[in-house]
């Protein structure tokens, strides 16, 4: 039988970082302001594969250090980069956002592999609203990266979740290319065609020497000018999905950049215009939203997956998928029809909007809606909310269901449709009704207001089913 003895060994190397006597190797890390980390030869070719290329074998004779220099990293990242490679640890919690994108940076360029998946995460999972308050730049960042993927997923995907503060911003027409490529390209950029066509315009203009802030004026563009314009849309040209445009669109913002468009694809889209032919080259897949409500914005969308994760309501989660289940306007104001549609669905997004007003009420169902005779069913994870309109992020109002009645969370009974512990459901006189029951915290009058204890018929009900993406 063989005896491990991991944790000992793991300890006395880890030890090696601040008590050893006989380094033999000098990194001088920065740019600027320069620090020197005296550290061990055979400790960074075994645990990093930057130095495992570019360290030779030492002179065992020699008493001279080899001295590495890395500008690219800072002294305050290189140091959090030894103590990982000599102990296995890593503590972010006090770094700031930058900091940490400068790890990954460098965690990239030394070929730490695991440093690069990890960080990645963190940032994600940790430093969410920091990524998001400064896309630009983590983009920037990690475009440059190849093994990113997923941060640069993450950021897209946040600028999908709400587009519109990004496509307006001074920093959009100054994008790199690679950046607004992979934005244009993804199915679920939920920016209508002729938004995106315009913004790409002015981002070409802004992109292409002799135009721009020197001559913005296209009526005194010369034929040189189109062409170079030309140059620069061509890789975007095929991501613009041109039968989303409407006739008034093509005649007032298509057809007057004609010569920037390939020919080819110009003689698709008109054929496409005046004759209805199906094109070959041209994408006619619409793009697709985070959430296909008639209801509330997919920026109200993410809001309530951030209530779900528990987070802060400036993380925008890309991690769920809505599913329309059921829309009363389509489907009829109906509960058999409700409950073929939704029971045994999984968890559920209900949305309602009141008949009088423009304000959205809902709830979020964890568990399944099912068959039953007026059983509660318990869960510590549901909620009830309300937004002022389909745009609010000002005034929304959240309840959670309390500790001590989650037992009370959710009822189920086939004659009713939803109902979220007696306080917010569609009874089967088909009335939502307002109630309370003291299941949800106090805040729940403050959700309801002001129809707390009364009914309503309601104007349109949706029924999201809620995919891990």
């Amino acid at each position: 039988m063989t005896s491990i003895f991991h944790s000992g060994l793991l300890k006395d190397i880890s030890s090696l970082l601040n008590d050893a006597d006989d380094f033999n190797v000098i990194i001088k890390a920065g740019d600027e302001y320069t620090k020197e980390f005296p550290a061990h030869s055979v400790i960074l070719r075994a645990r990093c594969p930057y130095f495992k290329k570019k360290n030779e074998p030492l002179d065992e004779k020699s008493t001279k250090k080899n001295t590495f220099n890395i500008p690219n990293i800072t002294p305050t990242i290189f140091e959090m980069v030894l103590k990982y490679i000599y102990t296995g640890e890593l503590d972010l919690t006090n770094h700031l956002g930058e900091n940490i994108l400068g790890l990954l940076v460098a965690s990239d360029e030394l070929l730490l592999e695991e440093l690069v998946i990890h960080v990645q995460e963190y940032l994600i999972e940790e430093q969410a609203p920091w990524v998001q308050k400064n896309l630009v730049q983590v983009l920037r960042t990690v475009f440059k990266l190849k093994d990113c993927e997923k941060l640069q997923d993450y950021c897209l995907g946040s600028i999908c979740a709400d587009p519109q503060p990004f496509i307006t911003s001074k920093k959009f027409p100054t994008l790199d290319k690679d950046i607004l490529y992979g934005l244009l390209k993804r199915d679920d950029f939920p920016v209508e065609e002729s938004i995106i066509w315009d913004c790409l315009i002015k981002w070409g203009i802004k992109q292409t020497p002799g135009l721009g802030n020197v001559n913005g004026d296209r009526t005194k563009w010369s034929n040189s000018n189109y062409h170079a314009l030309k140059k620069t849309l061509n890789p975007f040209i095929p991501l613009i999905r041109f039968a989303e445009f409407s006739p008034a669109e093509y005649f007032d913002k298509i057809r007057p950049y004609k010569t920037v468009i390939p020919d080819n694809i110009y003689d698709e889209i008109e054929e496409y215009y005046f004759k209805r032919v199906q094109p070959k080259t041209i994408n006619l897949t619409p793009r697709k939203k985070a959430i296909e409500s008639n209801l509330i914005k997919p920026k109200l969308a993410n809001i309530i997956t951030s209530w779900i994760e528990r987070k802060d309501e400036k993380y925008l989660s890309v991690k769920y998928k809505f599913d329309l289940l059921y829309r009363s306007s389509r489907d009829g104001l109906n509960i058999n029809t409700f409950r073929t549609k939704c029971n045994r669905q999984g968890r559920c997004l209900v949305l309602v909007k009141h008949p009088d007003s423009a304000k959205i009420y809902g709830g979020y169902n964890p568990l399944n809606f099912v068959n039953a005779n007026g059983q509660y069913y318990s869960t510590p994870e549901s909620f009830i909310f309300s937004f002022e309109n389909s745009e609010d992020i000002q005034y929304m109002k959240i309840s959670r269901v309390q500790g001590s009645y989650s037992n009370y969370a959710i009822r189920e009974n086939n004659a009713q449709g939803f109902n979220f512990g007696d306080t917010l459901f569609l009874s089967n006189n088909l009335n939502i009704y307002f109630n309370n029951s003291g299941y949800y915290d106090s805040n729940d009058r403050t959700v309801l207001n002001p129809y707390f204890g009364g009914n309503f018929v309601p104007a349109e009900i949706e029924v999201f089913k809620m995919k891990a993406s």
